[in-house]
């Protein structure tokens, strides 16, 4: 938790970083974009300069080829404005941080040095970065923290070196585009609420009349929500991983509690054992609250005993854990907030465990118990068998959430994706060098037997890289705001990944004109209203396209949410990715053997870099499967405390009761007769469990499921594993003391009376 909620707060300016969003009416609805225009660094600081310290511009912030020499490795970085190092407060192991001044400089962190260098020096070396002009290391700089949202930034270079080496300066309208991340430091009297009030039109201002219809809206978004709350819905942040945070802390505090009440069944369980005591103890004239004191410091010494064992179990579990949550985390050993924090939890679990044993058995008379006239209430056994409830409430309830998780991912993972995934891999290059030479790469590859079909594509099929809002179709209202996917692919690009035709053709080298044809997938077909749609003529920017097939839709994006409207076309430049579908009867291994010289052949500027679409698609789940995962490991952990609680408070019962346990078997009762007699009532209990829990886990489950656009229903069979899981753990756990003192010899029990 800690770990989360600190996320971003090395940086110094922490509390005054924003990043600039805006909000936009698109397809009937209001979205949030994270990227802006390039001119709107410039705009503000022009004319809301008051209101900023720092300005930073970033812009192709992903994985590029950096090569030094003959060693050529993929690095994370991206194009940034000059005074980024000094907003962001680098730490400089080498050269200054005004190093960027230089547009011809690169600054790189510690490991992508160590990789290049070794322990050499560094400065001043050549780097490439793609195909970009040289630049030379200005400076080095210790990595980012691993809880950060820069911690896989490795090298830093000029926004000056990107603007003057592509094609972006001579944009026809530079207001259009949307794609650079724009960070600002707020003056220390600014408050961000009035910024946001005085930037909120600075983009809508410039805008063509057209591109007004959006409405866009600028507002700054606060380094301190970037982790935590990152979602939006209609233009209203709607939260995101937080609610992860606080359900997992709530789960902890909820298990922590489950061993608080197995310490007080166990303790007020054993009330008859210790009442002589504290009737002596009262007799030599010891007073309530010192009894009082001894029975919480009981509970005290156990807890801390507990702590100093849970230190040492995290230490071990901790490299584990961090490969479930994809952290990286330690125990932080010299943080006095942490040990300010653990003494709290362990009073807190002491009083909470100690405080009803303590005020129950001192409450005891000395004259009856030490008479032996004492004998605990008919209801004095009502307070445990609630806490029982308690217990296997919070535990079944969990067991059903479990369950739904993984429901929720495998519904998501194993629906319709509108293309195949199996044996389709991606492969990337950042230069044109395979786009010049695609027809030689392909016929090469073909040749292999190893690859049944090759395509290239601006875009992964699990991602739309490319929007617009400049179509146009009989019939649309000219009032309307629109923004369409475009997925610009080569011609075998549908026979590669295998997406489904509903209507029409696929592209193909045979027809001339398919260099102004569309395809469209079934969500632009229903938006736009098409009722034939074949044939149809759209305009793109001003060109007319004809309407030439209708596809399935694809899952590119959020597998949760209902497919956005794609329009497909014919790659006319480079394109990012070659989709390459291998042959099923060869293996992998052989398949990419064979595969990577031929790439290498055509694009030596490159490391050979490929990924599996169906991995690719995996990592869509990968948020839920981590929360999959531990809730597991927190379901399993509140069913083992409740077991123990459970199995010591059958043993006590039983211990309690085997004088009338003998006497029942001297009178005939069989061993079957005496389980079910000391087995029904801790059953009725986890049957009451199930029956607080099933609610509760709906109400909260029906919630959490509504975020999904495409979710699971939450059936009845779940409810049935659960409780009928709660109810054999239930017996197993019962049956062993059970059964133990039901075959007891009755002469043992008996032979005093």
């Amino acid at each position: 938790m800690y770990d989360e909620l600190s996320f971003n707060k090395s940086f110094k300016n922490y509390d005054r970083i924003a990043q600039v969003y805006q909000n936009l009416d698109n397809n009937g609805e209001r979205t949030t974009w994270t990227v802006v225009p390039f001119p709107l660094a410039e705009e503000l600081r022009t004319n809301y300069g008051k209101d900023f310290k720092h300005i930073v511009m970033a812009v192709n912030w992903g994985s590029h080829v950096l090569t030094i020499g003959d060693k050529k490795l993929k690095q994370t970085g991206g194009y940034f404005e000059k005074e980024m190092p000094e907003m962001f407060t680098l730490d400089m192991v080498q050269g200054s941080r005004s190093a960027l001044s230089d547009p011809t400089s690169v600054l790189i962190s510690a490991s992508a040095a160590k990789a290049y260098f070794g322990n050499g020096n560094a400065l001043n070396n050549r780097i490439a970065i793609d195909e970009m002009p040289p630049v030379k290391v200005a400076g080095v700089y210790k990595d980012f923290p691993y809880n950060s949202t820069f911690k896989d930034l490795n090298f830093i270079t000029s926004w000056d070196l990107f603007y003057n080496n592509s094609g972006v300066k001579n944009t026809e309208d530079p207001w259009r585009p949307n794609f650079t991340t724009l960070f600002v430091q707020l003056n220390d009297n600014a408050d961000i609420n009035s910024v946001n009030v005085r930037i909120k039109d600075a983009k809508l201002k410039k805008l063509n009349d057209q591109l007004k219809k959006k409405k866009p809206a600028l507002f700054l978004h606060p380094m301190s929500k970037w982790h935590l709350y990152p979602e939006f819905k209609n233009g209203v942040n709607v939260g995101g991983a937080i609610q992860y945070v606080w359900m997992f802390g709530i789960i902890g505090i909820f298990v922590l509690l489950l061993a608080c009440i197995n310490f007080m069944n166990l303790s007020t369980a054993r009330c008859e054992n210790r009442s002589k005591e504290v009737g002596i103890r009262k007799t030599v004239g010891s007073l309530r609250k010192q009894l009082i004191f001894q029975f919480f410091t009981e509970p005290f010494l156990t807890v801390a005993f507990a702590f100093v064992f849970a230190l040492l179990l995290v230490h071990l579990a901790v490299p584990a854990f961090n490969e479930v949550a994809k952290k990286q985390m330690h125990i932080l050993w010299i943080n006095p907030l942490f040990w300010c924090i653990s003494i709290a939890f362990i009073l807190f679990t002491a009083v909470v465990a100690g405080s009803y044993p303590a005020l129950y058995l001192s409450s005891f008379q000395p004259l009856q118990v030490l008479k032996g006239t004492f004998r605990a209430g008919r209801f004095a056994s009502i307070p445990r068998k609630a806490l029982v409830v308690l217990q296997f409430t919070v535990s079944v309830a969990l067991i059903i959430g479990t369950i739904t998780v993984y429901r929720q991912i495998y519904f998501a993972k194993n629906g319709p994706v509108g293309y195949s995934r199996n044996n389709l891999i991606g492969v990337w290059a950042s230069n044109a060098s395979i786009h010049d030479h695609f027809d030689a790469v392909k016929s090469e590859l073909l040749q292999t037997g190893v690859v049944m079909s090759i395509a290239e594509s601006a875009s992964p099929t699990t991602a739309v890289w490319n929007t617009t809002s400049g179509f146009s179709w009989p019939g649309k209202d000219p009032n309307l705001s629109i923004d369409f996917g475009v997925v610009s692919a080569s011609s075998d690009y549908g026979k590669t990944i295998g997406w489904q035709l509903k209507e029409g053709r696929d592209f193909s080298k045979d027809f001339a004109t398919d260099s102004s044809a569309v395809i469209l997938n079934q969500a632009a077909v229903h938006f736009m209203n098409l009722k034939k749609p074949l044939g149809k003529q759209i305009t793109w920017w001003g060109h007319p396209s004809t309407v030439i097939g209708v596809v399935d839709n694809m899952i590119m994006e959020s597998p949760y949410e209902e497919p956005r409207p794609v329009i497909y076309a014919l790659l006319n430049s480079p394109g990012s990715i070659s989709l390459v579908r291998l042959n099923p009867s060869v293996s992998v291994k052989d398949a990419l053997n064979k595969i990577e010289p031929i790439f290498k052949k055509f694009n030596a500027e490159e490391p050979f870099e490929y990924n599996f679409v169906d991995e690719e698609y995996a990592k869509k789940f990968s948020d839920e499967e981590r929360i999959g995962k531990m809730a597991n490991v927190f379901a399993l952990l509140a069913i083992l405390i409740s077991c123990l609680g459970l199995f010591g408070l059958t043993s006590f019962v039983a211990e309690q009761r085997k004088k009338e346990i003998g006497v029942r078997k001297v009178l005939g009762a069989t061993v079957f007769n005496l389980w079910r007699l000391l087995s029904k009532d801790f059953l009725g209990l986890v049957i009451l469990s199930c029956l607080f829990a099933v609610p509760i886990a709906s109400y909260f489950l029906a919630n959490w499921l509504q975020k999904y656009e495409y979710h699971t229903e939450i059936s009845w069979w779940v409810f049935a594993i659960a409780i009928g899981g709660a109810l054999l753990i239930t017996l197993l756990t019962v049956s062993f003391q059970t059964i133990k003192a039901a075959v007891a010899n009755p002469v043992k029990s008996l032979r005093t009376e």
